[in-house]
């Protein structure tokens, strides 16, 4: 996992003085749009779809993301990087600490920002917290009311001008990340805010983020979905080895790192029932993610209170910033 303070320096610096005009036709547009809100208001969904595959890990479990993501959308006119946060909440230990760092770290330089809500149900605190932080931003911010599919009219009517009190907002739309309802508006909005610009990246790139590192965003997912209560929060994967072997297949070893030895059982399971099914669901994501057939290895160790230490969370490839 790797945390990324600043999404687009390093990659703006490293374009300075190339000429990158004949590489995009007159009025192209380019830049970075940053997902933005609480948990679980279907932020990863949202990129999956835009990007056309699948990126960032989804669940129902809050704190899901824990690092930014990035997925590129190429349009003939357009070359769009959307960039998926943490969700916006209050911090209880350095974990938490990272991820609101990390969501943070993105706002300064997004040329557009995309404020997810849930609209099915009314502002909750974080939504608020989401909202405030967002207020005095540089960059436009589209309110993109999520979940529009699950809400009769009337509700979808109330909950929107609720949503629609929490700031000022360029433009306000009601969408589906799962449907697709008004995707292809919000796109387009997008686009219209988006300044002229080079192509960022080489067409038919859809994400820079390391292949170990979507390896054990798909073991975590696995976990995610197998495991319930707060089991899934206390969960870090370190993909230890991959390599290729004859015959075209994937060798993976990784670790799953638990807080407590209470934990390590939940997740091996009677007689090492979970662990099977974590490694089989995990497997068959990672054989789709690669393309070819895999050899997964997972093993379970206990890192105490890792999500409190500043050393291990290094290790795990969360960097805190000093207060």
């Amino acid at each position: 996992m790797i945390g990324v303070s600043s999404m687009d320096e390093c990659l703006k610096s490293s374009l300075n003085g190339l000429d990158l005009s004949q590489d995009v036709p007159p009025g192209f547009k380019s830049g970075f749009v940053t997902l933005w809100g609480r948990p679980n208001v279907g932020k990863s969904a949202l990129l999956n779809l835009l990007v056309g595959e699948k990126v960032a890990i989804v669940s129902p479990k809050p704190q899901t993301t824990r690092n930014r993501i990035l997925g590129i959308v190429e349009l003939e006119t357009a070359q769009i990087i959307f960039v998926d946060t943490p969700g916006m909440h209050e911090p209880k230990h350095k974990l938490g600490t990272f991820l609101v760092d990390e969501a943070m770290a993105q706002l300064p330089d997004a040329d557009v920002i995309v404020f997810v809500v849930d609209v099915s149900i009314s502002p909750t605190p974080e939504d608020k917290l989401a909202a405030n932080k967002i207020k005095h931003s540089k960059a436009p911010v589209i309110l993109a009311l999520n979940k529009r599919d699950l809400v009769k009219p009337d509700v979808l009517a109330e909950h929107s001008l609720q949503y629609a009190s929490l700031g000022e907002f360029e433009y306000i739309i009601d969408i589906s990340a799962t449907r697709g309802d008004n995707v292809g508006k919000l796109v387009e909005k997008i686009v219209e805010l988006l300044p002229e610009g080079p192509r960022y990246y080489p067409k038919g790139t859809i994400t820079e983020m390391p292949e170990k590192f979507m390896l054990a965003e798909l073991i975590r997912e696995s976990v995610l979905h197998n495991l319930h209560q707060e089991v899934p929060h206390c969960i870090a994967v370190l993909v230890e080895r991959f390599e290729e072997r004859p015959g075209g297949k994937a060798y993976i070893a990784a670790t799953i790192h638990v807080e407590k030895e209470s934990q390590k059982k939940i997740v091996i399971g009677k007689g090492g029932t979970m662990i099977k099914r974590i490694g089989q669901d995990a497997r068959l994501s990672i054989e789709q993610y690669l393309g070819k057939p895999v050899f997964l290895e997972l093993w379970v160790k206990v890192t105490e209170d890792w999500r409190r230490d500043e050393q291990a969370l290094r290790r795990f490839g969360y960097y805190v910033k000093p207060r």
